[in-house]
């Protein structure tokens, strides 16, 4: 008995020792492109789904930091590290214990494939280098049909649709072995299941429903009085949820935010705030963006029909099969005070809208309008816009930011239509 455990130990070492001498990276492959307009700003590996954001996740899972290899005008900002023995993982793959058991298999010159996408693999620095130009002839194929061990983020709705089953791993694995702060007698808990909270975080007099997943609330955070939440829910560090909002899980809310309103099934990247009333649901919301007073998204279409959505890949619109599904803004986006939105809108990066009537569902990148048209919110403009709004939560906007923002306005200038 003694010698099993003792195997299992060395067994533990061994695994340990061999990620720690594994330089481990995250790229960018053709899920990217699906995941625009959010991903024009970020790897996909720097999205949020459940309470982490995916490369936080892998790192967790490691126990190993991770850099990125991605497009080349976001590199600045994401970092690539090579070293000798690299280990490169699938940015849209989600960790789990049977990838994982797989990745571990991986010797050097040897790739994980599922459908014919890449999953991961290990390569020396020469390799990893001159990934774009190696000929993968001595790479060594293993196919993995088991679906089980296979979590990927293929496209943009998966991020609001896998949110519920991400909320509960990360929640399993962050409050592991911890104790959470002893919640006030002010409010009230309904159901069976669990919360979390760190100290320093504020909850008064709101209403917690844990009956249908857990709850998780971060340092720094408040919880106004008056509101009523149902788990699965996350609230990141030094976010608010205003008094009297409504939310439904699964919602993630990630650091910075403020958030009011009614809230179902959303992610808020960070960032981003939604302080009134108006109905967001089945949507993600990039960072720095704010939404104006009684904005609402339609996620039901009347006819109950599946929703299409704005494809960049295809240059039209997609069918998600889905039937609801609501809305997807890029960061540095905005609204107006009554801003109406319909079924599966796509908004891109940096733009504003605003007035009467349902805009386009395809909003492209630094569009200045809405419903009665759009013209180009000028680049200048959109500096300044975001050096003020950075600025009043103590960052600077930075000169790595702005080369982000052109390469993006001029990356996108061919959907602005009115332009020419």
């Amino acid at each position: 008995m003694l010698t099993i455990w003792l195997l299992f130990i060395l067994i533990k070492i061994f695994k340990f020792l061999l990620m720690e001498s594994i330089n481990v990276i995250l790229f960018d492959a053709e899920e990217r492109k699906e995941l625009l307009p959010l991903t024009y700003t970020r790897p996909v590996a720097d999205l949020r789904i459940g309470i982490l954001k995916i490369f936080r996740k892998w790192e967790i899972a490691l126990k190993s930091r991770v850099s990125f290899l991605t497009e080349e005008y976001l590199s600045k900002k994401y970092i690539l590290e090579i070293k000798a023995d690299n280990l490169l993982i699938n940015g849209s793959l989600l960790p789990n214990k049977n990838i994982i058991k797989e990745i571990f298999k991986l010797e050097q010159n040897e790739a994980i494939v599922y459908n014919d996408s890449l999953l991961a693999v290990r390569l020396n620095r020469k390799d990893t280098i001159r990934l774009n130009e190696t000929d993968f002839g001595h790479i060594s194929i293993r196919k993995i049909s088991d679906f089980k061990c296979v979590n990927k983020v293929n496209h943009l709705w998966d991020l609001f649709q896998m949110n519920d089953a991400e909320l509960r791993n990360d929640f399993n694995v962050l409050t592991k072995g911890k104790k959470s702060k002893e919640l006030s007698s002010t409010n009230t808990i309904i159901g069976q299941g669990e919360i979390f909270i760190e100290e320093g975080a504020t909850i008064e007099g709101a209403v917690l429903n844990v009956g249908n997943g857990p709850i998780y609330i971060s340092k720094g955070a408040e919880v106004m009085e008056g509101s009523m939440i149902r788990g699965p829910f996350f609230l990141g560090s030094n976010s608010t949820v205003k008094m009297g909002a409504k939310i439904y899980g699964a919602t993630s809310i990630g650091e910075n935010c403020k958030v009011g309103g009614e809230v179902s099934n959303v992610i808020f990247q960070a960032f981003s705030n939604k302080g009134h009333d108006g109905f967001l649901g089945n949507a993600v919301i990039g960072e720095w963006c704010n939404i104006g007073a009684d904005t609402n998204n339609s996620n039901l279409k009347n006819n109950y029909a599946p929703v299409k959505v704005w494809n960049y890949i295809k240059g039209g619109f997609e069918n998600t099969g889905m039937q609801f599904c609501g809305l997807f803004m890029g960061d540095y986006s905005k609204t107006g005070i009554n801003t109406m939105f319909n079924t599966g809108t796509v908004v891109g990066v940096s733009a504003n809208t605003f007035g009467p009537g349902f805009p386009r569902t395809f909003v492209p990148s630094f569009s200045w309008g809405g419903h009665q048209g759009f013209s180009t919110f000028k680049l200048e403009k959109v500096f300044e816009t975001a050096r003020v709004v950075m600025e009043r939560r103590g960052l600077e906007f930075g000169d790595v930011d702005k080369d982000i923002l052109k390469h993006v306005y001029n990356l996108t200038e061919g959907y602005r239509a009115w332009e020419k």
